[in-house]
């Protein structure tokens, strides 16, 4: 309500009833696109839920992998609610990992969010030190570089890995997701528990036919989705799989 009532002022309008109007009445969307990010609830971390990084660096990458046999087609990765970046970002840190011994193995990394101002940021890569201190160490060293001078107090994603990445503006409310190829992963955490349980299923079950036969998806560790979900099986907390 409080970013609401200052995009009101800027408007020089005199109500929320006011600006519902005014953006009824933008026939381009742009102001539709302001509204959304006013709205939406960007919080992220980088390793925020470690487990299921765990689960993707110690299992499922190499089982999926090891289903590819010689054939080299791409893993194909999705993060579909990467807010600020953070997410994506830790991804490619694991997915980087996990491949070191193999660095030509084909890797498609795809975030994706509803916010424009989020992924700006997500793009840029520059994030304060103190978000990152939850990256192991080495880590740290490998994929960002600390901010000196006026950048002090910043660290920024080196290119490599922020090249690694391909951002685009996705709402998961839409009927289709323009994807080209299926996804072998989905991260799509701690967005579901912000839509009503019918929004959740239409939105899953959209999620789920994104998924090649052999896919999984993951969602936050407090996010329910039993009986919503029957295409897949439960493997653990926040990770499913095709039966």
């Amino acid at each position: 309500a409080n970013r609401l009532r200052r995009r009101v002022r800027e408007l020089n309008l005199d109500s929320f009833e006011r600006y519902g109007e005014y953006v009824r009445a933008d026939g381009t969307g742009a102001e539709l696109e302001v509204l959304v990010d006013l709205i939406s609830t960007n919080h992220t971390a980088f390793f925020r839920e470690a487990l299921h990084f765990k689960a993707l660096a110690s299992d499922i990458l190499p089982r999926l992998r090891a289903a590819r046999g010689l054939v080299r087609d791409p893993l194909r990765v999705w993060s579909a609610a990467c807010a600020t970046g953070e997410e994506a970002y830790t991804l490619a840190m694991v997915i980087a990992e996990e491949t070191a011994t193999d660095p030509g193995y084909p890797i498609e990394l795809l975030a994706s969010d509803i916010s424009r101002r989020a992924l700006a940021i997500a793009e840029r890569g520059v994030y304060p030190i103190d978000r990152a201190s939850v990256i192991p160490e080495d880590l740290l060293k490998r994929y960002f570089e600390r901010g000196v001078g006026a950048q002090a107090g910043r660290c920024r994603v080196k290119r490599s890995l922020r090249e690694s990445v391909r951002f685009q503006r996705i709402n998961l409310l839409d009927d289709a997701y323009p994807l080209s190829r299926p996804q072998d992963v989905i991260f799509c955490r701690n967005v579901l528990i912000y839509f009503d349980i019918e929004t959740r299923r239409r939105v899953l079950a959209r999620l789920a036919a994104s998924l090649t036969p052999e896919g999984v998806l993951v969602v936050g560790v407090s996010e329910s989705v039993g009986g919503l979900l029957p295409e897949l099986v439960r493997v653990s907390h926040g990770v499913y799989a095709r039966p």
